[in-house]
């Protein structure tokens, strides 16, 4: 058996990446698959240490949506029944988003609650 260690650097981090595509399709309950388990704890102990993601804010979800879907300020406001000056005051930080605004981003532009509140 093959002995597992600890991630210590960028060296081992991508040996144990290599490894895990040799198991990535282990089926569960099986040494492949123990490994495999194994293998995706250390990778997730070492990326939450040197990758952390940090969550967008608001308006950074926002910014992000309204290029991923092709919206301007415009049509956004077209949509919601806003003014565009609006639009440019919230992207902007220089106005609040209202709980009706927040809940059509949930809703019509599928940006996470959790990411809104937040």
């Amino acid at each position: 058996m093959e002995m597992i260690k600890p991630i210590k650097n960028e060296q081992d981090y991508d040996l144990v990446l290599k490894k895990m595509e040799t198991v990535f399709h282990a089926k569960p309950n099986t040494a492949e698959g123990d490994l495999l388990e194994v293998l995706s704890m250390l990778l997730h102990e070492y990326e939450q240490k040197h990758y952390k993601i940090e969550a967008l804010t608001p308006i950074e979800a926002l910014k992000y949506e309204m290029e991923e879907q092709g919206l301007t300020q415009n049509s956004l406001a077209q949509r919601f029944g806003m003014s565009k000056s609006s639009i440019s005051e919230i992207l902007n930080g220089k106005k609040q988003m209202s709980v009706r605004f927040l809940k059509y981003l949930h809703n019509n532009l599928g940006i996470p609650a959790n990411v809104l509140l937040g």
